[in-house]
């Protein structure tokens, strides 16, 4: 095991022992009803909720990379649908961030990075037999605002998502908190 990974058991032994985790029992159905999806940008990760005014429990909370649906039927969108079905949640906010790393994003960049820490280019070619273009899969985006745009108008538009739902583009500045509407 990791030296990182003991550090993280040693203070999970200390959290539980010290019942560090009374101040976060919850439900599991969001309180406020929301569903957030965002970037996995580390400088959110208590930024968003504070910005947001957000508590434990208070909304789930979906991150990726660039805080896009890539797909219709893909992970995020089935979150997204478990969420309303099953969570009771009614509004869904997408928030982008300035200076996103999916911004500008190459895709050929990973790639040569993928081969400098081994993996055969072999595996690679076979990807595009498969039916998987890196190309596109790994693909970033030109404008954080049409990214929460374009995004916001899947989730509108999706065959299951119900009118009802209403869906929100925010942006968040990830130095200071401020939010923008898209």
């Amino acid at each position: 095991m990791s030296s990182r990974m003991d550090e993280i058991f040693a203070c999970n032994k200390a959290f539980v022992e010290n019942k560090g985790y009374e101040e976060y029992l919850t439900d599991k159905l969001p309180n406020k009803k929301l569903a957030i999806l965002t970037c996995m940008d580390a400088r959110l990760t208590e930024l968003l909720p504070a910005a947001l005014g957000l508590r434990n429990g208070d909304a789930k909370v979906i991150k990726n990379a660039g805080g896009t649906v890539t797909h219709p039927f893909g992970s995020v969108m089935r979150s997204l649908l478990v969420c309303i079905y099953e969570m009771e949640v009614e509004e869904i906010a997408v928030v982008g961030h300035h200076d996103c790393g999916m911004l500008g994003f190459d895709p050929q960049a990973i790639v040569e990075k993928m081969l400098a820490r081994g993996i055969p280019r072999e595996r690679l070619a076979m990807l595009k037999y498969c039916g998987v273009d890196l190309g596109s899969w790994l693909v970033g985006f030109a404008s954080v605002q049409a990214s929460v745009q374009d995004t916001v108008a899947l989730i509108r538009q999706h065959p299951l998502v119900p009118e009802d739902v209403n869906v929100h583009g925010l942006l968040i500045d990830p130095v200071t908190g401020r939010l923008s509407r898209v």
